[in-house]
């Protein structure tokens, strides 16, 4: 059996063997049912990929597909995951509650079905002050379908004094 510890000097540039290993449950501050993302792949500063097979028992599954606000939540928790995993790798703090602030551009060219597999991509453009801007595209088997500008806000913890 392989073990699954990461070095400090890899924390920030982990495999994703070590990614796939990490609960989700532990770096987001979501819980059940409202969890929209099963694995985080891949991480660095600058962008982070999760991926998620659409279930029927989801909540905003509908008809079979996965729903736009759906999608829309999925990107969220993509950007919560990096957050999630920046506090409790790096950071070594807990994880913090983020809201979305805008959602821009927001471009959807079909809806994931019931069984499939997306892959939620969110590319970093600025991260300042608890505030964090991104573009983030959506594919299944290599198809782009929806892409977004969001704007997320993390609620800075408050320091003992």
């Amino acid at each position: 059996m392989q073990s699954t510890a990461i070095s400090a000097m890899d924390i920030k540039q982990p495999t994703e063997e070590f990614l796939r290993s990490i609960d989700i449950h532990g770096i987001l501050p979501q819980q059940e049912p409202f969890v929209m993302i099963d694995t985080l792949t891949q991480f660095a500063m600058e962008n982070t990929t999760t991926e998620t097979t659409i279930r029927e028992s989801n909540i905003f599954v509908d008809n079979g597909e996965f729903s736009a606000s759906g999608l829309i939540e999925n990107i969220a928790q993509t950007c919560a995951a990096r957050v999630g995993y920046v506090n409790k790798y790096i950071l070594k703090c807990d994880v913090q509650i983020g809201f979305i602030g805008a959602v821009r551009n927001f471009t959807v060219g079909r809806l994931p079905k019931v069984g499939e597999t997306i892959t939620t991509r969110v590319d970093i453009l600025q991260d300042i002050f608890g505030m964090t801007m991104a573009n983030a595209t959506v594919t299944s088997n290599g198809d782009t379908i929806a892409t977004t500008e969001i704007k997320l806000s993390v609620r800075q913890v408050e320091q003992a004094g």
